[in-house]
């Protein structure tokens, strides 16, 4: 049996020193090279009729190290079985070559071990969830970007002002290279539109069809993407057309492309104000979630093993780089590395330590109906709700996402009613802008 030695180097971090017996793990060996004799070849000899120095000359090194390092994995883990710790990670494990070894081998296993979650007094926290109805105006104001988004243009020969469709050539040279070009194939541009640097907006007003028109443009020191921070572009443009843009009425024929079968204006504005009193109590319900989310870090005082805080930060920046990705950007050009995430990567793993001990502790763990009720919900916005919950019942795996999201939602439950919650007042536009 193998003697065990525990060391406190750090509050999270122990080393343990282990020493085991070699003589129980012979006859394993012994076992283990009977087994490749039986098929291992050498000349002059039929398969399986080796001398068995003979395989030990040859296999015995490769066998000895593969018994001894199992027995290192199993006895650490009855040492840390019969320790009653709760590794974190994997350890560090250190010792002298095998060979060298007379009666025992002695190892170190260095390691971090999950902390005791503690988390403080709820009763004096303050949260504050947002509170407001949606009005007529709300309702006017969605309208608008309806509208706005359902616009169509017609060409003009006009020059060129804010909100108009152009399509132009256009050639980018950055000290005397060319960095840009679209060739003699037109693009579309909604001049003010968001995305783009205001100075490049306002050079392209005031130009008619047919017009040609070169400019410089300094980017700001911080501008995203870097490779233009601070520098001069200068732009060939020539004008193919510029257009106007003409908005539709809001009348039965418009109701009717919302999805309001007869048309009825009424009918429309009430609908699209069951929408956002849904969006509402959707953003007021995350707003809450993230508000009960910082309680819970600020009130709950204990290290986080770095094990956990170092994967969850490669974690955060493999997701940062897919996003960047997504966007056509190159990763490698913003030089991502963990540990530019290492705060939020923190804040995650405590995060994700308190919410497993609540849940644990106060049995929070979601029920069946919960989590079918949470896919219901994912549901309602599909033309055949049926279907996705069929999708979602067909492989139990895919219930996590929506288990986990229910188990959440009792944290927040158990938390607001430990907490003083006030409501507070907010505008419409504050709450969809995030603000």
């Amino acid at each position: 049996m193998a003697a065990v030695s525990v060391e406190t180097v750090s509050n999270l971090e122990r080393r343990m020193t282990i020493k085991v017996p070699l003589a129980p793990l012979e006859g394993q060996i012994r076992q283990r090279l009977q087994q490749i004799s039986r098929t291992a070849k050498f000349a002059g000899f039929r398969p399986g009729k080796a001398p068995i120095g003979l395989v030990n000359q040859h296999y015995g090194d490769q066998v000895r190290d593969e018994v001894y390092s199992k027995a290192v994995e199993t006895s650490f883990g009855d040492a840390v079985e019969t320790n009653k710790l709760r590794v974190a990670g994997f350890p560090n494990i250190e010792h002298k070559p095998f060979e060298d070894a007379a009666d025992a081998f002695e190892y170190t296993a260095t390691f971090e071990i999950f902390p005791e979650v503690v988390i403080g007094d709820l009763s004096k926290s303050k949260i504050e969830r947002p509170s407001l109805e949606v009005s007529d105006a709300d309702v006017e104001k969605t309208l608008e970007v309806l509208v706005k988004q359902r616009v169509s243009f017609e060409p003009v020969k006009r020059m060129s002002k804010k909100g108009d469709r152009i399509n132009i050539t256009l050639t980018a040279t950055m000290e005397g290279q060319e960095v840009e070009s679209t060739g003699d194939k037109g693009i579309d541009l909604v001049i003010g539109e968001p995305g783009r640097i205001k100075a490049f907006d306002d050079a392209l007003l005031g130009s008619k069809s047919g017009a040609e028109k070169s400019f410089d443009i300094t980017y700001p020191e911080d501008h995203n993407p870097a490779q233009l921070a601070g520098k001069t572009v200068t732009y060939a443009v020539k004008f193919i057309s510029v257009s106007q843009p003409v908005y539709p009425e809001v009348d039965t024929a418009f109701a009717k492309t919302l999805g309001v079968e007869d048309g009825n204006l009424d009918t429309m504005k009430a609908e699209i104000k069951q929408s956002l009193v849904q969006e509402v109590e959707k953003r007021v319900k995350a707003r809450v979630k993230e508000a009960v989310f910082n309680t819970l870090v600020a009130e709950s005082q204990f290290d986080v093993p770095k094990a956990i805080v170092s994967a969850e930060a490669n974690r955060v920046m493999q997701t940062a780089a897919q996003n960047l990705q997504q966007r056509g950007l190159n990763p490698a050009d913003m030089q991502l590395s963990p540990d530019m995430f290492e705060e939020q990567a923190l804040r995650n793993a405590k995060l994700r330590l308190i919410l497993t001990e609540l849940v644990n502790t106060h049995q929070l763990h979601a029920s069946a109906d919960q989590v079918r009720a949470m896919v219901d919900s994912f549901a309602q916005s599909f033309e055949k709700p049926e279907e996705l919950v069929n999708w979602y019942y067909a492989d139990v795996k895919r219930l996590d996402e929506p288990a986990a999201l229910a188990t959440e939602e009792n944290v927040v439950a158990w938390v607001l009613e430990k907490s003083k919650v006030t409501d507070k007042k907010i505008k419409f536009d504050d709450l969809m802008a995030g603000v």
